[in-house]
């Protein structure tokens, strides 16, 4: 077997193994799981199933055992009041004053006609509960049967219907001489407010210790799972950022003061505390000015996760009363909104978006994403836009790559030439190399410069591209309705023109029958290839020809809205270097390059059988 053969065995060899890796490393995100905007089902829960019930903090939970029940079926489990604003739909259960029942209106579980809309919060009962709770912990002078727990019965003292603008209150009294009371309000956003009272109409002075939590029964069923994302509970305390996975809870050690495992921050003066997924989050806010405790917690006998702010303990004298105000964000992390909220006083909201280790690069680069769609009116190209101003960023670096490449391009004979008279003497064909790039005044590595810069650059655009909710079903023209989305065309539909969908992203029929986009891109790689200078190296050769399909494949079950940028990032390139490579009175001779491509890869061989005896042919 000839050198050359060995070498493409061993280039193939090589950019099949790069893929796998890729996808070891890099798999694609699974697909979105409908969540059902009525019912729950529960097909899949066992028999014997239990499902906890959450008593205040500090108190161990009790359990009763009994089967998981539908969504439908939890509902109707308590009395209600409806929750209808402009963004969300739902109800507050009178039992415990929980906010279990959110759905919400502006978001759908798919871009198919019908979707149900997006399922945020779900009651006590149901499979995955998901909920808020407020409440008081009792303390010296009054009974723990005393404060309202999440069995009590309230009632509905004032409003009917939860809107913007119409508060509701709720209230109960303990028949020990206490009353208590909560109102509600809530924005048109995602912002719910949260008033507590306490009246003391005993005899005796009561302590009492306010707090807030949500509660998550299990981890989600549909997380992700995917490294560039966090889900999990995240949080702000005094400024300063923390990130915890639903592992790390569970793992965490048990402490005393909380009675089961806990990561516990004391003294936070300003900060907020939830759980986050993909594109929604539960956020608890205490009131500016509020010194509190948070704390995130998880009973294993009942598989309960929660996150906790908790308040300094007030004596309540006999006569008097208090009040304590917090909010609850319960939805999807719109950056605009965030930012307002922010605005508002809510310390470093926008931080709730996973921005990731280049948050220097990916917070401005969202930004100016944002702004160019807000002109546009469309993602797609605005995103190709984006591109078009990150090049023109990146021109003054790249103007001086493409003439670098433009000299060495036209020393690719004299390179050859080098080659052939060092033969297998690698020391004197770089001593050959240096020599020709000194005396043209070329620096070979002057072209790496802007794709080291891109790097970050692209891997930041990918991760706003996942994480941000504004790419959720964005539309671009088409087929293409969902940017965060893989390419939805293959041969399999006609690139689009049939009215069925693609093999499942990911999957080997994916990668073989690719979309329209992965073309694009493999295409607009291998032309901007073609204006580089070949390595000299037979093997390297081989494995950059090869490049441009290996991450044709490598892309294609990636958001299409990524595929969308690399494809304009590589025409711009390519027309960017075409044009300096003349300026600098190079003609690059495309057609010829590619017909020539193969011819070249032989060129090793020819150069070993010049230097064959006279008369005799290699066989």
């Amino acid at each position: 077997m000839d050198d050359q053969n060995k070498n493409l065995i061993l280039a193939t060899a090589l950019s099949f193994v790069v893929i796998l890796i890729w996808f070891v490393l890099f798999p694609p995100p699974e697909p979105d799981t409908p969540v059902d905007g009525t019912v729950q089902t529960t097909a899949n829960a066992p028999a014997d199933a239990t499902v906890p019930v959450v008593t205040a903090e500090g108190d161990a939970p009790a359990v009763i055992s009994t089967a998981p029940q539908t969504r439908t079926e939890a509902l109707q489990a308590a009395p209600r009041v409806q929750i209808e604003t402009p963004s969300l739909t739902g109800s507050i259960s009178l039992m415990g004053g929980r906010i279990d029942d959110l759905q919400l209106k502006g978001y759908r579980t798919s871009t198919d006609d019908g979707a149900p809309i997006v399922t945020m919060l779900s009651p006590q009962g149901s499979l995955d509960a998901y909920y808020a709770l407020q409440g008081w912990a009792a303390g010296a002078g009054i009974e723990a049967d005393a404060v309202p727990g999440p069995d009590t019965q309230w009632t509905l003292s004032a409003g009917d219907i939860l809107g913007v603008g119409n508060p509701v209150s709720l209230s109960w009294d303990n028949g020990a001489g206490q009353t208590f009371g909560r109102t509600i309000s809530v924005d048109e956003n995602f912002m719910f407010s949260m008033s507590q009272t306490v009246t003391n109409n005993g005899n005796a002075p009561v302590t009492l210790a306010p707090y807030g939590m949500i509660v998550q029964h299990t981890q989600p069923d549909d997380l992700e799972n995917f490294f560039i994302l966090h889900e999990g509970a995240v949080a702000i305390a005094d400024d300063e950022l923390s990130e915890t996975d639903w592992d790390d809870i569970a793992e965490a050690e048990v402490d005393p003061a909380w009675g089961r495992q806990a990561i516990v921050q004391e003294d936070v003066t300003q900060g907020w505390i939830g759980f986050t997924d993909h594109f929604w989050q539960a956020i608890l806010i205490p009131s500016e000015g509020q010194t509190f405790d948070q704390a995130l917690t998880y009973d294993a006998r009942s598989d309960i996760y929660r996150a906790v702010t908790r308040l300094p303990t007030q004596t309540i004298a006999a006569g008097a009363s208090t009040e304590v105000t917090t909010q609850l964000f319960a939805g999807a992390k719109e950056w605009a909104i965030l930012r307002d909220y922010e605005d508002a006083g809510v310390p470093k909201f926008i931080d709730s978006i996973d921005w990731g280790w280049f948050f220097f690069l990916t917070k401005p680069i969202f930004w100016l994403l944002h702004e160019i769609n807000k002109l546009i009116g469309n993602m797609g190209w605005a995103i190709i836009g984006l591109t078009l101003i990150i090049k023109a960023v990146l021109f003054p670096l790249a103007y001086k790559s493409y003439v670098s490449m433009a000299k060495m391009k036209e020393l690719q004979p004299e390179m050859e030439k080098l080659k052939e008279a060092a033969g297998d003497d690698r020391q004197k064909m770089q001593q050959g190399m240096m020599e020709l790039y000194k005396k043209n005044k070329v620096n070979p590595a002057a072209g790496c410069l802007p794709i080291l810069l891109q790097i970050p650059i692209f891997f930041s655009l990918y991760k706003v591209i996942f994480v941000t909710i504004e790419l959720r079903h964005a539309p671009w023209f088409g087929v293409f309705q969902d940017l965060s989305a893989p390419d939805p065309t293959s041969i399999f539909n006609f690139y689009g023109f049939a009215p069925w969908g693609t093999p499942e992203p990911g999957s080997i029929m994916a990668l073989v029958f690719i979309g329209i986009l992965p073309l694009l891109l493999g295409i607009s790689m291998w032309l901007q290839q073609k204006l580089n200078p070949a390595p000299t190296d037979p093997t390297q050769q081989m494995i950059f020809a090869w490049m441009p399909w290996v991450f044709m494949f490598m892309l294609g079950s990636f958001a299409s809205g990524l595929v969308v940028y690399w494809i304009a990032n590589n025409t711009i390139t390519f027309t960017q270097q075409y044009l300096i490579m003349r300026s600098q009175g190079y003609k690059p001779d495309l057609m010829g390059n590619i017909k020539g491509s193969f011819k070249r890869n032989k060129a090793p061989d020819a150069a070993n059988a010049s230097k064959a005896p006279s008369g005799k042919n290699k066989k």
